[in-house]
């Protein structure tokens, strides 16, 4: 009896003992001693202090101040009871566009006509070697023009040297005349479909170019290296990491940038993780073949879409509207595709199982988004996750039409605070009701997906957050909030920047948050993000940004990788 009573005794003890060797094995490291939030599956906050991160850079288990840490852990970071926070997801960005922009002239920040043109002129001055001068980021409606720039303006300061500046959406350029000469540009050029090239009162090009229109001079300005693009690539990720975001969405890949993040991979230096959306279906096809790549690179790179653009951008009258614009009354926008073409484009993206984010910013080309995907789901079910970037102005009696196909909004609260006067001043009063209207869209159970639209707006996620849940810019404009019934609550908010941004890419349970099975991806903050103010929330500086249980970018730090660490010590042994 003494011995049956044993048996079972044992069996349990060497169960006992064979977990805690697998769990000891999986738990090469902990990170310990912090203030830990994070979001479960229903969107509540979850509290913890520790995290066990495996040799394969994925969480083990969340640990709490009684739970035992590992006797002897691979490695340790003691963070000194800091707050820790999931690393953030950007559901709308364009990496390659946020590098080169570091790498030309930056007119973002200029506020007026003058101002640029200084800014560039010293520019030029400074670059007396390049055959053009490349840049962008204006915005006349920054610099309270009442107009378009025009070629004469460049022409005053740079006369023979071409010009080329795109704004601050992308969805249209700035030449001077040299640029118009090299591209063979004249007042017989005739605007392409989808574009439109802003003419003088005497008929000549006046220096700008809308949407499609751009190509007639982008063919003519030189190409950027592999060099160039290994550099800007380079730049652009530091500068996300610096900002916290661990994984974005790169919204239009071509074959050039995919090969850049090829190149970068192979040499171990892709540290971001990259939802990639081409920027046609033929370049998806070359890169897939059949269908969506897996995951390469330990879960850092995949292309899982395809990235198309319906219309242009509200500042260049560019959106495509139901209804004249109120402050251009001869102008609807500009749609792209026509709709049988676009039925033909997804279908052979759908039939291979790509994914597409459509680029929809004015109420007309939404409800062409909406009527393409309902077209698309008669045939091609299953889990689809059709998105339509941007959804800023929604005829209100479209937006059911989001839940009732499933459809993700993929939407950035930075162009709400930002836009908000453009807006009405476009669209008048009686438009507005489906405007950035974030808070519908989530009540009625459509999924929202938050970025930033990178480099058109600051890649910085927590101004994006504020703006989320309070309505107002940066000064607190407008009091009370623009429209604020659309307002989110704190941690709404949160999850579009996170799960749900992440969820968008179909990377839901790789990673977005922090539970057992996901990557580690998570930053150290110098502030309870739940608990400052919208102002304080703002200023939120990342002191450490790390990704599969590896510091990635350390503020003031050299960048130390305690894994590394630890193999370099045994090896020293």
């Amino acid at each position: 009896m003494k011995f049956a009573f044993r048996r079972p005794v044992a069996r349990a003890l060497t169960l006992a003992a064979a977990l805690l060797v697998s769990t000891s094995a999986l738990a090469q490291g902990v990170v310990d001693n912090v203030k830990g939030l994070a979001l479960d599956a229903n969107g509540q906050v979850v509290r913890f202090t520790g995290i066990l991160v495996d040799e394969q850079g994925k969480v083990t288990e969340l640990l709490g101040e009684r739970d035992r840490r590992p006797r002897r852990p691979t490695w340790r970071a003691d963070m000194q009871g800091r707050v820790l926070i999931p690393g953030m997801v950007d559901g709308h960005g364009h990496v390659m566009d946020l590098g080169f922009r570091t790498l030309s002239l930056d007119l973002s920040d200029t506020r007026s006509l003058q101002e640029a043109q200084a800014r560039i002129a010293e520019y030029a001055r400074a670059n007396p070697g390049r055959p053009w001068i490349i840049g962008g980021g204006w915005n006349q409606e920054a610099w309270g023009l009442g107009r378009f720039p025009t070629a004469a303006d460049l022409d005053a300061i740079i006369p023979n040297q071409p010009v080329w500046l795109q704004r601050a959406d992308g969805h249209a350029a700035w030449a001077n005349s040299a640029a118009l000469k090299a591209a063979g540009v004249t007042a017989a050029s005739k605007s392409p479909s989808g574009g439109r090239i802003e003419t003088l009162p005497n008929g000549q090009p006046s220096g700008v170019f809308i949407d499609a229109a751009m190509a007639l001079v982008e063919g003519s300005v030189p190409k950027p290296t592999p060099r160039d693009r290994n550099s800007a690539f380079l730049r652009a990720q530091d500068m996300l990491l610096e900002q916290g975001i661990t994984a974005t969405a790169d919204m239009g890949t071509t074959l050039e940038d995919w090969n850049t993040y090829r190149r970068m991979a192979d040499l171990n230096l892709l540290k971001i993780r990259i939802m990639s959306y081409a920027n046609s279906v033929d370049t998806a096809l070359a890169v897939g073949g059949h269908g969506p790549t897996p995951w390469l690179y330990w879960d850092k790179l995949r292309m899982g879409g395809i990235k198309m653009y319906l219309d242009g951008a509200l500042g260049s009258r560019g959106a495509w509207l139901k209804a004249p614009y109120a402050d251009a009354p001869q102008e609807t926008g500009l749609g792209f595709i026509p709709d049988e073409r676009l039925w033909n484009l997804m279908s052979r993206g759908a039939m291979d199982g790509f994914q597409f984010a459509i680029h929809a910013i004015g109420d007309r080309a939404n409800r062409q988004a909406i009527d393409a995907i309902a077209q698309m789901a008669e045939t091609y079910d299953g889990d689809r996750r059709w998105r339509i970037e941007h959804a800023q102005i929604i005829d209100t009696t479209d937006l059911p039409s989001f839940r009732s196909f499933g459809i993700i909004a993929s939407m950035q609260p930075v162009h709400q605070t930002s836009d908000r006067e453009m807006a009405e001043a476009r669209l008048g009063p009686n438009r507005l009701g489906g405007a950035y209207a974030w808070r519908t869209l989530l009540g009625q159970g459509t999924r929202l997906a938050f970025g930033s639209d990178y480099p058109v707006e600051s890649a910085n996620p927590f101004v994006g957050w504020a703006a989320a849940f309070t309505r107002t810019d940066a000064t607190g404009q407008p009091v009370g909030g623009w429209r604020p019934q659309e307002a989110l609550t704190r941690e709404q908010a949160w999850k579009a920047f996170t799960t749900d941004a992440a969820y968008a890419g179909f990377a839901e349970k790789k990673f977005g948050t922090l539970a057992p099975g996901m990557q580690a991806d998570f930053i150290i903050v110098d502030r309870d993000p739940l608990a400052a103010t919208p102002e304080q929330l703002r200023q939120t500086q990342v002191l450490e940004t790390w990704i599969g249980g590896r510091p990635m970018f350390q503020r003031g730090k050299a960048q130390v990788d305690p894994a590394a660490r630890e193999a370099t010590q045994e090896r020293g042994r």
